[in-house]
């Protein structure tokens, strides 16, 4: 059988899909036509039809002369621009035709009896240019962030110290497409009834929850293993990876056994790649301080002790940022205004329909509380809204407690369209007095924006940091303490200092303080104090600290609590490309990636530096010690492969525990 030409390259381009031009198969993008040409020894015919087949399924359609078909079918016709010595054909894929490699063959017929017949190959996509399809998005520099770039930025940290880190989606590298649709083959559904996972992947709704359950493996054969024990022995630490093209390749060559290993951002972030790969636009969202409440009752439960050490006494838990993804799409399985954006968690938290998987929920639902929706809304609403109380705990007897309606949730948001900084989305997940409307702490007393429980007559505290603390300098804070009473009072003082993980309760005590207050009746006073890098710096690393201080009446031994959860920032890597101005698709150039030392200590490491499109793989160097306050450069040569605005990061592991990032967008232009 002859293969029919394919005309890649135009139909690459009229699809949008010349990202994909290394793909041995064409890609093409649903309820578009593409055009194929045959050799002209399949003329002369009475008659032409196309057999399109997918799996076990297929529709045989006739070529009609003119470009009249009913936009809701398959249909073909004659390019009226074709010649008779090559012949060629468009063929239509309907807006609501399903994803997946397809096949077809040209049948030619003189009289009824086939004289000629040839063959070819197709990949089909989502199509977010197509008014018809239901993943249609209406602004071109969205359909650009949101399909097209093939980097992102992930958001960290904390909400009042909020940390970028650079990702590379690496959705038009080689393999990643093959991935993402091996992905879709090898599910569970797929496994069970072939025909059945065909005529579904017509609807995103459908074929974002199976990508969000192979994402992760707990189920299935899918993409990822979690991880959040702290011994990452026998796969890749989570923070170690910087791009899904590794891992979505390592899956695939490996037989699809799971990646080790991933958590939140890592399941989001290659989830974003999957789903911007099959035309679903696709966002990477963090929630911060976002709550996972066990039983559903809206209100997560955290303990301390008297000295103000953080105690783990519940499953519920409040991770200081949360990763998922948004998905837009119309929503025809549901009744109301329900169409847009659409949260879709691939980390295995809490099973739904019994897999481990989460969502689209509407985030227009989740804001306006309508916990009836399918699917996993109700989760989703108690991860931004949930209650917290807090309470103090004494010989087993709880002596203090405070509720803060406002701590979860403070700050959602994602990377900004076509810009490499942070857009706020919270107002979009719930009614909010501000934009950024957040406590920079958490303590027994009332602000503006806290609905903290609170007596004005009794003893309450505040725990701020002076600034948002940096690797190699003091951690400075203040503890305002006010006596509400008109009688004097003696305090107890305890400061307690943890390390922790970002989702998890604080392990031991790495600093603490104790001491005594004399207040004078309706005093206010702030006790200063500082923790020194050298006690800090050994042991965070990329991770948080919990700060805590618990003051005692020494009279009435009534207990008020003041805590603070923060991160440490590192300074970013420095990267500079040269003539940035003029950087040219296949021609070679220089970069450099400069570090300065913020510890007090010599440090080294590797640095690994990676950009899809202007890097084959990642180039790795060692970085010999540097002296505190010394920096360092490094010198490389990029060669641009794809023209448009493109990441190249760099990243730095270094000898004690904390990774430095960097990253700088390249605009490549063509010749």
């Amino acid at each position: 059988m002859q293969q029919v030409d394919l005309e890649i390259e135009e139909n690459l381009e009229q699809h949008r899909t010349d990202g994909f031009s290394h793909s041995k198969t064409l890609v093409v993008r649903r309820g578009a036509p593409f055009r194929v040409s045959l050799p002209g020894t399949a003329r002369p015919f009475d008659t032409l039809r196309v057999k399109i087949m997918l799996g076990r399924l297929y529709v045989t359609v006739p070529v009609s002369p003119s470009p009249n078909c009913p936009p809701s079918r398959w249909g073909a016709f004659m390019d009226p621009e074709g010649s008779a010595s090559k012949p060629s054909v468009f063929i239509w894929s309907p807006a609501s035709a399903s994803v997946g490699r397809y096949t077809f063959k040209m049948l030619a017929f003189v009289q009824d009896k086939l004289k000629f017949r040839a063959s070819g190959k197709f990949i089909l996509l989502c199509n977010p240019w197509c008014r018809a399809d239901s993943v249609f998005i209406p602004f071109e520099d969205q359909r650009e962030e949101y399909i097209q770039d093939d980097s992102s930025l992930l958001f960290m940290g904390t909400s009042t110290n909020i940390v970028s880190r650079p990702w590379s989606l690496d959705q038009f590298e080689p393999d990643v497409l093959e991935a993402c649709l091996n992905l879709l083959d090898v599910s569970p559904q797929h496994q069970r009834n072939e025909k059945r996972d065909y005529l579904y992947r017509k609807d995103p709704v459908y074929i974002s929850r199976v990508v969000s359950a192979m994402i992760n493996c707990e189920d299935d054969r899918g993409v990822l293993k979690g991880n959040w024990s702290g011994d990452f022995s026998g796969g890749v630490h989570a923070s170690s990876w910087t791009g899904s093209g590794d891992i979505l390749r390592s899956w695939a060559q490996s037989g699809f056994r799971p990646v080790k290993y991933g958590q939140c951002w890592v399941f989001a972030a290659v989830m974003c790649t999957v789903m911007r790969v099959l035309g679903i636009p696709c966002r990477v969202v963090t929630n911060f301080n976002s709550a996972h409440d066990t039983n559903g009752n809206l209100v997560i439960e955290e303990f301390y002790s008297e000295t103000g050490k953080k105690l783990k006494s519940t499953k519920d838990s409040i991770w200081n940022f949360h990763v998922w993804v948004e998905c837009w799409m119309t929503r025809r399985d549901l009744d109301g205004d329900t169409d847009g954006w659409q949260v879709l968690d691939p980390t295995p938290q809490q099973r739904s329909r019994g897999v481990f998987c989460c969502g689209p929920a509407p985030v227009k639902a989740i804001k306006e509380r309508r916990v009836n929706l399918v699917y996993d809304v109700p989760f989703v609403y108690a991860e931004v809204n949930a209650d917290v109380h807090t309470s103090v705990v004494s010989q087993g007897r709880v002596v203090s407690r405070t509720v803060d309606t406002e701590r979860v949730g403070p700050i959602i948001c994602t990377k900004a369209v076509g810009f490499p900084r942070m857009h706020n989305i919270t107002g979009d997940y719930k009614n909010t007095k501000s934009p950024f409307s957040t406590l920079t702490s958490n303590s027994s007393s009332h602000s503006e924006s806290s609905t903290l429980s609170r007596n004005t007559d009794k003893t309450s505290a505040v725990l701020m940091l002076d600034k948002p603390p940096v690797a190699g300098a003091v951690i400075r804070f203040t503890v305002k303490v006010v006596n509400g009473q008109r009688v004097a009072k003696m305090m107890k003082v305890h400061l307690n200092a943890q390390i922790k993980e970002y989702n998890n309760s604080p392990a031991d005590t790495f600093w603490e303080n104790h001491g005594v207050l004399q207040l004078g009746p309706l005093e206010v006073k702030i006790l200063r104090q500082q923790i020194l890098p050298e006690v800090y710096e050994d042991v965070v690393g990329d991770d948080m600290v919990n700060l805590a201080a618990v003051l005692e009446d020494v009279a009435t031994h009534e207990r008020v609590l003041a805590f603070q959860e923060f991160n440490v920032t590192v300074p970013e890597l420095i990267i500079e490309i040269q003539d940035e101005d003029n950087v040219t698709l296949n021609c070679e150039h220089a970069a450099t990636v400069a570090f300065s030392n913020p510890f007090s200590h010599p440090v080294s490491g590797v640095l690994s530096v990676s950009g899809a499109g202007l890097l084959r793989g990642h180039v790795n160097f060692r970085m010999f010690p540097l002296r505190p306050g010394g920096s360092g450069k490094q010198r490389i040569n990029i060669l641009p492969t794809m023209a448009g605005r493109k990441m190249l990061q760099a990243s730095l592991m270094l000898s004690n525990k904390a990774t430095v990032r960097g990253f700088k967008m390249v605009s490549v232009r063509r010749p």
